[in-house]
């Protein structure tokens, strides 16, 4: 019988009200149907949007301000959640709201990564995060992922596409610690894969939401194929 593995991942997890914790309550869901069902949350440590008036925050949020949320993310199930980064602000404060790790040297990636370590340690989290890193909108200088190798992050979360790729330079093949994503509705949308990375979003403003109606589908998607699925975290998607 073929067997899939399935890790379903949640970018943007953090105390934005459009963009918070409410998103678990779909998890919830989909794990009353699938007990056995393994999320990712990508989590980053002070999410800034500031380009949008409908989402912008005066200030950054950062997590350890934030009481309430972190011991939601404390208090999550051990055998169906796991926690990534997702980098600090996630943009680039004033000029975008993604991006953050694009175009950084390795010095000015040291910093930010030490940042982002600095504040999940504030918030009484290190323990509950695990060494994965998805950049914000997939995008990660060359020298950032060397940065990220050598700060002890064991797994990048990273996009195919041929527009990121240009981004990467190649600098990801450097090493077996690479998870692509394959499905993310509805630009790519549910299907199988030997290894399958499915890739929602917290925030409601991106049409890649995981909403009620999304995660509809998806447990009607996944139903009729329950038997031939391996809920898997990350690191049992990796190659070898």
């Amino acid at each position: 019988m073929e067997t899939f593995k399935v890790n379903i991942s949640i970018d943007d997890v953090s105390p934005h009200p459009r963009s918070s914790v409410q998103v678990i309550e779909r998890c919830m869901e989909v794990i009353e149907e699938f007990p056995s069902a393994k999320f990712t949350l990508f989590i980053p440590a002070a999410y800034w949007r500031t380009q949008r008036p409908d989402v912008a925050t005066p200030k950054p949020l950062n997590i350890s301000q934030f009481p309430e949320f972190c011991e939601t993310i404390r208090q999550l199930p051990k055998e169906n959640f796991e926690v990534g980064y997702h980098g600090f602000y996630h943009g680039i404060p004033g000029k975008s709201d993604n991006d953050e790790l694009a175009y950084l040297s390795y010095e000015e990636a040291i910093e930010v990564l030490k940042a982002m370590i600095i504040e999940v340690n504030n918030a009484g989290l290190i323990s509950d995060f695990q060494p994965i890193i998805r950049p914000p909108a997939w995008r990660m200088s060359p020298e950032c992922i060397r940065a990220a190798r050598e700060m002890g992050f064991s797994i990048l979360a990273l996009s195919p596409d041929d527009y990121v790729l240009k981004v990467y330079d190649g600098a990801q093949d450097l090493r077996d610690d690479v998870i692509y994503y394959n499905v993310n509705p509805p630009f790519k949308p549910l299907d199988l894969f030997e290894k399958t990375e499915m890739v929602y979003h917290a925030c409601e403003w991106d049409r890649n939401y995981l909403s009620k109606e999304m995660t509809n589908d998806l447990i009607q998607f996944l139903k009729p194929r329950k038997e031939n699925i391996e809920f898997s975290f990350m690191r049992g998607l990796l190659n070898g």
